[in-house]
């Protein structure tokens, strides 16, 4: 099943230290030698200042090998480091905690410079040491004092730049402390700041060859970071997969998925099937969801497949049963091993098992009780109780009953209303009649297909391919960490 681990194209767009949740998995998953995913740990541990746990995977890595002197020097570096920038930040503290300053204190930040330098002489230099001693404090892996300072520095903060940053380490903060609903309120609002902000400075850009593309890159790195991150956040969220059907379906990280990173596809799917019995009791969006995803896993098969996507294909697009059951017994393993999914995997097999014998019983009047058991990996016992679970729950717009002598369900379909069926037979025929006129219309004005110089010479300016980063530079509290 290594071959289905999309560990090493998840990491690069993910913080180190989110990094760490997802090798601890592919340890317990046995996907890799043990060794290389802790020689792994080990690597990405050094750029860090948790000390202590890099000198744990020293140990268990080279139990034979005295732990080298940088450790114990990077340690009293590191706690001297500490005690100074604590100083620093623990003077604003001081002062914005008392209650007439948070009393005073307002909506305007400018205002509030204002206030702060008037009365306990606290600047610019000042509030940004919040911002420094947090983003230490997530360097150590003290991931709670580390949002409490960066949260009061986005308070008092009007620098746009470290304002993000402190957004991003924030998010990062709530999803290692397991904090989901606060995570997915920072989620949501930093989502608003890049589609705001950067699509605005994408919008707003220079006149220049390459000023506006770059404005637009960079929203979209952003935007690829942002759904990787998300990742955490939704499927440990309630309502997650929900959400992430709505955010991940929208245009623009829609477009962002097949440009950037394909291979989201599997958690689109995932979560679309999921929620599908669910939401199907009360309205049509999860089936809306599920043929959208669809088209987009048939556009992009080139760039990703894997057997969640294949399931769906072959299920959806090419009618082959057996072989939708092949792929769901894999994608079940898939499931299991993947650390955003192993939670989901009893869901998702219930749920998968509900699409084959919906779509099998939506072009079958007839169906032998056995078969679809074998269909559906059950036994005759178990595929008796499932599909009459199935009749009683399912809406077919169909009656069905099951016939016990001959283990076969009868399903009896009425035929459709006359006037839908002309309804259907003659959709879209005004607007194929208005093209076909305009042809006809263009034929006889003597217009005729581009060929010789002027073809070539409309050409010339044809872009030829679109502009696909391989791989997003990272948020900045990220790149300044170390």
């Amino acid at each position: 099943m290594a071959e289905y681990d999309i560990t090493e194209k998840l990491i690069p767009f993910i913080d180190k230290h989110l990094a760490f949740p997802v090798l601890t998995h592919l340890l317990e998953t046995a996907l890799f030698p043990e060794e290389d995913v802790r020689a792994a740990q080990y690597e990405l541990a050094k750029t860090t200042n948790m000390v202590d746990f890099t000198v744990q995977l020293f140990q268990q890595l080279y139990p034979d090998e005295e732990i080298p002197q940088e450790f114990a020097d990077k340690r009293d570096q590191a706690l001297q480091k500490a005690e100074q920038l604590e100083t620093d930040a623990q003077v604003v503290l001081e002062v914005i905690e008392r209650e007439e300053v948070a009393q005073a204190l307002r909506q305007d930040k400018i205002q509030n410079l204002h206030y702060l330098k008037e009365n306990y002489n606290l600047t610019l230099d000042h509030i940004q040491a919040l911002y420094t001693f947090g983003q230490f404090q997530y360097a150590t892996g003290n991931y709670s004092n580390a949002a409490e300072y960066l949260y009061h520095f986005r308070i008092l903060s009007t620098d746009a730049d470290l304002n993000l940053s402190a957004h991003w380490g924030k998010l990062a903060c709530d999803i290692l402390f397991g904090q989901w609903d606060t995570a997915l309120e920072e989620l949501n609002s930093l989502r608003e700041t890049i589609d705001s902000r950067l699509g605005s400075a994408a919008a707003n850009a220079p006149a220049g060859p390459n000023a506006s593309s770059e404005a637009a890159l960079a929203q979209l790195q952003a935007r690829t970071w942002l759904i990787h991150w998300s990742l955490f956040v939704y499927f440990n969220h309630a309502q997650g997969r929900s959400l992430l059907l709505d955010t991940f379906l929208s245009p623009a990280y829609l477009n962002t998925i097949q440009t950037s990173c394909p291979w989201v596809l599997r958690y689109l799917a995932v979560a679309a099937i999921v929620t599908r019995k669910s939401a199907n009791a009360t309205s049509g969006r999860a089936r809306h969801a599920l043929r959208e995803i669809v088209r987009v896993i048939q556009m992009e098969e080139y760039q990703y497949t894997d057997p969640i996507t294949q399931f769906l294909k072959e299920l959806y697009l090419e009618f082959d049963f057996d072989a939708a059951q092949k792929s769901l017994a894999i994608a079940e393993k898939v499931v299991e091993n993947d650390f955003f999914l192993w939670d989901l995997k009893q869901e998702f097999l219930d749920n998968s098992r509900y699409l084959i014998s919906e779509a099998y019983c939506r072009i079958h009047q007839r169906i032998d009780i056995d078969d679809l058991s074998s269909r559906l990996n059950l036994s005759q016992e178990e595929g008796e109780k499932w599909i009459v679970n199935l009749i009683r729950d399912m809406r077919m717009g169909a009656d069905a009953k099951i016939d016990l002598e001959k283990n076969i369900i009868h399903i009896n379909r009425p035929p459709a209303p006359l006037y839908q069926a002309v309804i259907e037979k003659t959709r879209g025929l005004a607007f194929r009649t208005q093209a076909l006129g305009a042809a006809m219309n263009r034929k006889a004005a003597g217009e005729t297909m581009e060929t010789g110089e002027e073809g070539k010479n409309k050409g010339k300016g044809r872009r030829t391919g679109a502009q696909q980063p391989s791989q997003p530079a990272a948020p900045s509290i990220v790149a300044t960490e170390a």
